[in-house]
């Protein structure tokens, strides 16, 4: 039996299950991750279309498309935050990995985009750590 993965996002309004049956988990270093997450990268995991069920707050769910591009994403309208969306060609439901309350099974299998990269990533793993605030 799998199990059964719990998320939301940062505002609780929107909440979600779903089962943890991943078939990928990428780290997207492409610019469009960077700009959409204000981060070095975007971590998704993906999944079946039917994977997912909407436990709270779906009408508090919005979607961007790009108009031009390979590219969508979906967003709590209180929050802000990231949350599961289907691809732009109908073909898989992506998981953005910081919206689980649990940690699946499955680890990151691959860094994509990585001309893209931020220059200062390999830097920045090396730099000096803190369990909270940097003193």
């Amino acid at each position: 039996m799998e199990n059964t993965l719990t998320g939301q996002c940062l505002c609780g309004q929107v909440r979600f299950t779903l089962r943890d049956n991943f078939r990928n988990f990428h780290l997207c270093h492409c610019k469009q991750c960077q700009q959409l997450t204000g981060s070095a990268f975007a971590a998704n995991l993906f999944t079946d279309m039917g994977n997912i069920e909407w436990t709270q707050g779906r009408d508090r769910l919005t979607t961007y498309r790009h108009p031009s591009r390979d590219f969508s994403h979906a967003f709590c309208k209180s929050c802000g935050s990231a949350l599961p969306y289907i691809n732009k060609r109908n073909t898989a439901l992506v998981v953005p990995a910081g919206s689980l309350n649990d940690m699946p099974k499955i680890t990151p299998q691959a860094n994509i985009f990585v001309t893209e990269q931020v220059c200062w990533l390999e830097e920045g793993r090396l730099a000096e750590r803190f369990e909270g605030f940097a003193g």
